[in-house]
């Protein structure tokens, strides 16, 4: 096998040619940085997800080996993240009861199907359907998980045991539930939402202040999740307070897990599937973003069909050894690329992190109260809710934002997974109607020049015989129908034409039902005594239109350009705009159309 060869299939080929000790080195920190932020947020997201603290750091080994293997970003960090811990709960948590053996392992059957249908997509180069899912779906989906995890957590912060099925519900229980609020735990989620909130926003000016670089102040900000992690582990070991009713996570087993395929239970399967499905897109959608974000700052290139090998790859060590669904995290990713990460192995050296802290440190967390990775938790998910955004694209967009705003209230009111469904239901469902009724001008000619502009817009010269009209969209079966009206209705308007242009620039595609109109057109056009003619076809159109028997019949002709044909079928006309200056309202609107 040439190097090429191994370099498509293990792209870690291409750059541990040239890996160093200085390169070593500078991951090696990053790696140091991304750990100690990386040991909190498991053990949170575990909880998130419904399962035992300890499957966290599981998720948080294996999975980074190989997408170090198998990933093409430099800085991606892979692990457990807050949206797809979510969706693991909501598509277990009716099945079986959280935490038990049962639901433990139909989370790591959840990470099999999740990698292997990666890995599919990879095989067939599907990476194009996540697509499907628009920015507005997506921002809209994410906005609404964090505020309902972080709605989720409050339980936790307060040492109340209440629940809910939608976000009006746990607000519902938590107002009834108010009353019983376990002062302790509450006053240590507090402090510790606090110090969380200082690290974030305020360690860092701190010590800079008191002379420390900007670098390493940046640096041991980053350490807040941890520092407050072990403060709060010391003060309930030594006031006692996991006797007076504090919440804490209890013995974590130390030691490696070990390898094994999850139960594959074929009824089971087929009820996680659609679970399945959704987690892949959004983890795939949210990675590559994430990972293409941050190769474009260091003029890098992520590759989206190799991404599916390496999160499928992560996902399948997840379900191996004892995890469940990962994905990239961007709090992380942005940690580590900051840190100064130069390849994926500062990913491998994470793992090897976690997995000593697996095999040393997990005696430390028996007091870790649920207050702190619910505090943890929170700060993380609210850096998601961008509320604005809704704002802003109604502002753009309407369609674009009724779609975002029907995917967070079906989030927050009936769940995630039918949220999602319901944005990427009604944006394609809007991406129908917008394509079955495209935008379709009738141009005439700029003065002075051999360029066609809507008439609603210029003032340009038209020809009395030649209508020109331009087709903004690619025909096909939705708007087939669409062209055959509107072509009729500008013909009724224009009774003394003799030909008719389709002005073709913006078609990329012509399907079958839109050739089958095109010849409905040209036969209705000929009874009327007007010819039709096409000009300005893309070649790969073109050669769509040669394999069929449309230009042996129709009878017009096809223009390289929209100039061409009325030079042709109107020559008087088209010397009449040459020789006419262009206007102050002509050039008013350059490029306007």
């Amino acid at each position: 096998m040439t190097a090429e060869h191994l370099s498509r299939w293990l792209p870690c080929a291409r750059w541990l040619r040239r890996y160093n000790r200085s390169l070593a080195s500078q991951d090696a920190l990053a790696a140091v940085i991304v750990t100690l932020m990386l040991i909190p947020q498991s053990l949170a997201y575990a909880m998130l997800a419904g399962l035992p603290p300890i499957t966290g750091l599981y998720a948080s080994m294996l999975p980074l080996l190989l997408y170090t293997l198998f990933g093409t970003s430099n800085t991606l960090a892979v692990g457990p993240v807050a949206v797809v811990s979510l969706m693991t709960a909501a598509a277990l948590q009716p099945l079986f009861p959280a935490g038990s053996a049962d639901y433990v392992a139909a989370a790591m059957l959840l990470a099999l199907m999740s990698g292997a249908i990666l890995l599919g997509m990879a095989a067939l180069k599907l990476g194009f359907i996540a697509n499907f899912l628009s920015h507005p779906v997506i921002s809209g989906f994410i906005s609404a998980s964090g505020i309902l995890i972080a709605l989720g957590q409050l339980r936790h912060l307060l040492g109340l045991s209440v629940s809910g099925d939608n976000a009006l519900n746990m607000l519902v229980n938590l107002w009834q539930a108010l009353p019983d609020t376990h002062l302790p735990t509450l006053l240590i989620g507090a402090g510790s939402l606090a110090l969380l909130y200082l690290a974030r926003f305020h360690f860092k000016s701190a010590l800079q202040r008191l002379g420390c670089a900007e670098a390493m102040a940046g640096h041991l900000a980053r350490t807040g999740p941890v520092l407050t992690l072990l403060l709060a582990i010391l003060v309930v070991s030594l006031l006692g307070l996991a006797d007076a009713g504090v919440s804490v996570v209890g013995t974590i087993p130390a030691g490696l897990p070990g390898l094994a395929l999850p139960a594959l239970d074929a009824g089971l399967a087929v009820q996680l599937l659609p679970a399945a499905l959704l987690i892949s897109l959004v983890g795939f959608v949210e990675s590559v973003s994430v990972g293409q974000t941050l190769a474009a700052r260091r003029r890098e290139r992520v590759e989206p069909n190799q991404e599916l090998v390496g999160l499928g790859a992560a996902n399948v060590a997840a379900a191996v050894s004892g995890g469940f669904p990962v994905t990239g995290g961007f709090a992380r990713s942005v940690v580590n690329h900051d840190a100064g990460a130069r390849t994926p192995m500062a990913g491998a050296f994470s793992a090897v992190g976690i997995a000593l802290t697996v095999l040393f440190f997990t005696p430390l967390l028996d007091n870790l109260p649920h207050a702190v990775l619910a505090a943890t938790i929170i700060m993380a998910v609210l850096s998601l809710v961008d509320l604005g955004a809704l704002r802003r694209t109604w502002a753009y967009s309407r369609p674009d934002a009724l779609a975002m705003a029907v995917t967070m209230l079906g989030v927050l009111l009936a769940g995630v997974e039918i949220g999602i469904l319901l944005g990427v239901g009604l944006s394609l469902l809007l991406f129908l109607k917008r394509t079955s009724e495209p935008h379709i001008a009738v141009v005439g000619q700029l003065p002075g020049t051999e360029h066609f502009r809507n008439v609603q817009r210029h003032q340009v010269i038209q020809s009395p015989s030649v209508l020109s009209i331009r087709v903004d969209e690619s025909l096909y079966f939705p708007n087939a129908r669409y062209l055959e009206d509107q072509v009729a209705r500008q013909v009724s308007e224009h009774p003394g034409v003799r030909h008719l242009v389709l002005m073709c620039s913006a078609v990329n595609l012509i399907d079958a039902s839109a050739l089958a109109s095109l010849q409905t057109i040209g036969e209705r056009l000929r009874e009327a005594g007007i010819q039709l003619h096409l000009s300005e076809v893309k070649g790969p159109v073109m050669d769509q239109l040669r394999r069929s028997q449309f230009l042996d019949s129709f009878g017009g002709q096809v223009f390289l350009s929209q100039y061409e044909a009325l030079r042709t079928l109107d020559p008087q006309t088209t010397r009449l705009a040459r020789g006419t200056a262009p206007s102050h309202e002509c050039s008013a609107l350059p490029g306007w159309d």
